[in-house]
């Protein structure tokens, strides 16, 4: 996935789920990559990723548009 950069994490499916829908509507092109392990599904993160060009305008709708 070249070009594209991390802008969220969180061990909570639903909040990166929440956190694409967001920067879907405002048009900004984004992907929840799961990196939890396989087995137990304990440990590790989902993230959000969005394309190099939209990473500032990304960054700016989660911080002051979403909260938890």
């Amino acid at each position: 996935m070249e070009n594209w950069n991390k802008v969220f994490e969180s061990t909570m499916q639903v909040r990166a789920e929440i956190v694409k829908g967001v920067l879907e509507e405002h048009q900004i092109q984004a992907v929840v990559l799961n990196k939890k392990e396989t087995i137990y599904q304990i440990f590790g993160n989902y993230e959000v990723l969005v394309q190099q060009k939209d990473l500032i305008m990304a960054n700016n709708l989660i911080q002051n548009e979403i909260t938890f």
